[in-house]
């Protein structure tokens, strides 16, 4: 998979995780540990989305 197609599948995740985010704080029979999960994963695609562009940027 090229550079550019990573990006915009971990781009695709961090939406559906932001969208699982918005569900999850809606229902109150969510629980914290899981809404807490939920922005751990969001936070490390999106950790992982700022190296890989700042990386495609300085190849350019």
């Amino acid at each position: 998979m090229s550079l550019d197609g990573r990006i915009r599948e971990l781009s695709r995740r961090h939406l559906s995780l932001e969208a699982e985010l918005r569900d999850a704080i809606l229902h109150p029979s969510s629980q914290d540990e899981d809404i807490r999960e939920i922005k751990r994963r969001k936070l490390r695609l999106k950790e992982e989305l700022e190296r890989l562009r700042a990386g495609n940027r300085s190849a350019a």
